[in-house]
């Protein structure tokens, strides 16, 4: 035991680990400290920042981590992704791979603030985890090779910022490196990203010389002399910098500061006001709090990211990046939220992450934005619509979590005994709270002229991305079926990307996931946490299917069960819509004497039998994308139930895509290859056989960078492909990029190969 007896009497229990007496050391317990303990789970709200670490993959973002835990007291000793002992890659999988694969969530104070930060993964096949934490955070930092500059992964990550109004603030990683380029990775965040880079501080030295950064702001020279290999980076020198400094550098200060200057006015027209009444052209005289301010309100604004720069593997230049984290994120109350004003200080959360535990049952990661969150209490699902009750409450410390008595608005937080709760559910503190803000939100006009009890006051959830690999999965035995039924449950609880799914000819269970590795970690999660010893079958490529032409047809059917006759006939016709983006979806229109003739029933009918029609082609039986569904006329017997409305609907929407004339969709990819120039033409070979189109070679450094799009059918075991024609020196980055219609020689013996006829 750690804490000792006062600290339990306090509410709080802790198990042993790493992380030690961190609240007892790092918050000041005291015994019966009761000032102490609400300073863990009520801190000043413009205190708290929310934030993730995202990046492409091996950029450092893990290691980055660390070092904000060690530097802040979090931990004692600094954890390697080689030695496989961070705090937050957790999982036997993560530290055998050497890769972040779920995101984990930790709570440290740094000098007077409490972050609360989330490490999100790198790799495609995980993309998930980041869009869910993205969505319920208030700023983030992203982490570049500053030898590579913007890679693949990094645009997805930026992207799913952009999306959710995520203000970002630049760590140029790895600057010790030889090809690291300080310039190079700013022109491509400049371009690739099209953001506006704000340079807050330059590198002194490069490469192996590296040894610290000058901060533009203050004109202070911070460096770090580490004395060996294993010196922590703790203690690092500051001073400002004066005329007994290399002249090189102090003209490059100079001019780097009033480039940063010119831009933050034009990017800032307080700041912009301010310089020319006080200031004019004297640059020295800009105080720097006034920058200092400026660069907070852009950042706020997202007209530009501040940079910085460092080498966490190295331990230098993580502490400025925390002071910048504190000084130009955002705190919770900033950030704007519409449905939270509604409830008027009453509990909204969001659940955005679901976690098992075998002891504890499911622990649901909530995001409070607004009144308290209290364990032992009733609260409300809006999208279940249902009551559970909270029985603890915890604070996240990746794989240990702290028992709290409460926590406020604008802190993440850890549940137990919520069962029924998903990803992307609003929790409220009850029914009527909800009514209470929604007959606020039609006041206030966001409801439109909906009434009161019709609105449903939920906030915005996780957009899912559809997977592109299934395969077969079977247990060991028929005994251990329901076991792994369970399994199967529990990880689709917790992955909302993963899919599972009953295949209707044969009756076996089908795995859906977004990559190879996606299925190889929850196959080995399966044997590992679970104990099953499941057989999976050969990976097999999801893919969509679509029509050629319009076509329009009629069908009725006509039963007689017992002494009821039911009779219907439907008229429709199918049309196709351009498509390529992954997320196109299917349309569905009524003609107009249509909407007033048929019942609210019927017409629900109508829909089902369209919809069930729409995901299962008349090809591979694959889900349709891109087709355009027009109901004509349906007739009905009196009497004739919903049921045979919905069949003879489903009926008639086959014949007529059949008529159409049916394609198939296959996902495309977008490939980035970096490899050395002497290795370059082996792999453009190799990737003309893959029925790859090259988009583009770029150079980088003395390597090229390999941009094309490639079937994803042919991309299967492309990592040891590449690692035989490289000889271990090239690496890869797949993104589904769109769905593309098969030409018809490849669509042919794909329906050959599916049929068992090759």
């Amino acid at each position: 035991m750690l804490w000792g007896r006062s600290l339990l009497t306090a509410g709080l229990q802790c198990c042993s680990c790493r992380v030690s007496c961190h609240v007892k050391r790092h918050y000041g317990f005291l015994a019966d400290d009761v000032k102490s303990l609400k300073a863990v789970v009520n801190p000043d709200i413009s205190k708290i920042r929310n934030i993730g670490i995202m990046a492409h993959i091996d950029a450092g973002k893990t290691t980055t981590t660390e070092r904000m835990l060690y530097y802040s007291g979090y931990t004692r000793a600094l954890g390697d992704v080689d030695d496989g002992d961070t705090v937050t890659d957790f999982m036997a999988q993560e530290r055998e791979r050497g890769i972040t694969i779920q995101s984990a969530a930790v709570t440290f104070d740094w000098k007077t603030h409490r972050i609360n930060l989330i490490d999100t993964p790198g790799h495609v096949d995980f993309t998930l985890e980041v869009e869910r934490a993205l969505r319920v955070l208030d700023g983030a930092v992203a982490v570049f090779d500053a030898s590579a500059g913007v890679e693949a992964q990094t645009l997805t990550v930026w992207r799913q910022a952009e999306k959710h109004h995520v203000p970002c603030v630049c760590f140029l990683n790895k600057m010790d490196k030889p090809a690291a380029n300080l310039s190079f990775s700013i022109e491509s965040i400049k371009h690739k990203l099209k953001a506006n880079p704000v340079l807050l501080q330059i590198p002194v030295g490069s490469g192996k010389s590296f040894s610290g950064v000058v901060d533009l702001l203050t004109r202070r020279k911070l460096t770090w002399k580490l004395r060996s290999t294993r010196d922590d980076g703790q203690v690092f020198q500051s001073k400002a910098l004066d005329q007994s400094d290399e002249p090189e550098l102090l003209q490059e200060v100079g001019e780097a500061r009033a480039a940063l200057i010119e831009q933050v006015a034009d990017l800032d027209d307080e700041f912009a006001e301010l310089l020319l009444t006080d200031f004019g052209d004297n640059f020295d005289a800009v105080s720097s709090v006034k920058l200092q301010e400026a660069v907070r309100r852009v950042t706020l604004a997202r007209r530009g990211v501040p940079v910085l720069c460092g080498s966490s593997l190295r331990n230098k230049g993580v502490q400025p990046l925390l002071d910048a984290v504190v000084a130009y994120l955002p705190a919770p109350d900033e950030r704007h939220h519409d449905l939270v004003r509604w409830y008027e200080g009453d509990l909204c959360a969001l659940a955005f992450k679901v976690l098992h535990d075998k002891q504890r049952g499911p622990l649901v990661f909530l995001r409070v934005y607004s009144g308290t969150l209290k364990p032992q209490t009733a609260v409300h699902n809006l999208n279940r619509n249902s009551t559970e009750r909270m029985s603890r409450l915890l604070v996240p410390f990746a794989d240990q979590h702290v028992e709290i008595p409460f926590m406020t608005a604008g802190n993440i937080a850890l549940t137990v005994g919520l069962k029924q709760t998903v990803t992307g559910d609003t929790i409220v503190s009850s029914r009527a709270a909800a009514a209470a803000a929604a007959r606020r939100a039609r006041e206030d006009g966001g409801a439109g002229d909906k009434r009161a009890e019709d609105v449903s006051v939920v906030l915005s959830g996780v957009e899912v991305p559809d997977p592109v690999f299934f395969c077969t999965i079977e247990p060991p035995t028929m005994a251990k079926q329901a076991d792994l039924e369970n399994a199967l449950n529990c990880l689709q609880r917790e992955d909302p990307s993963l899919k599972v799914r009953a295949d209707p000819d044969s009756g076996q269970t089908v795995l859906c996931g977004m990559g190879e590795l996606h299925i190889e970690i929850v196959h080995d999660r399966i044997r590992r946490e679970y104990g099953i010893e499941t057989q999976l079958g050969p990976l097999q490529v999801a893919y969509r299917e679509s029509i050629l032409h319009s076509a329009s047809t009629t069908d009725t059917l006509d039963r007689t069960v017992g002494e009821r006759r039911h009779a219907a006939s439907v008229e429709l016709a199918v049309a196709p819509l351009a498509v390529s983006a992954p997320g196109d979806s299917c349309e569905l229109v009524f003609s107009e004497h249509l909407e007033t003739q048929l019942s609210a029933e019927m017409k629900q009918a109508v829909e089902n039998g369209v919809h069930s029609s729409w995901h299962h082609g008349p090809l591979l039986g694959s889900p349709l994308q891109g087709v355009a569904t027009r109901i004509q006329g349906v007739r009905l017997e009196p009497g004739t139930s919903v049921a045979m409305v919905s069949a003879c609907v489903s009926r008639c929407m086959l014949k007529a895509l059949r008529l159409a004339g049916g394609r198939v969709l296959e996902p495309v990819m977008s490939l980035e290859v970096t490899v050395g120039e002497e290795r370059l033409g082996s792999v453009l070979g190799d990737l003309a056989q893959r029925r790859g189109t090259v988009r583009d070679i770029q150079s980088r450094h003395d390597d090229k960078v390999l941009l094309a799009t490639v079937p994803l059918a042919e991309m299967m075991g492309y990592s040891t492909v590449l690692r035989t024609l490289t000889s271990g020196t090239a690496s890869f980055s797949l993104e589904l990029d769109s769905y593309e219609a098969m030409n018809p020689q490849d669509q042919s013996a794909l329906l050959r190969r599916v049929a068992g006829l090759l």
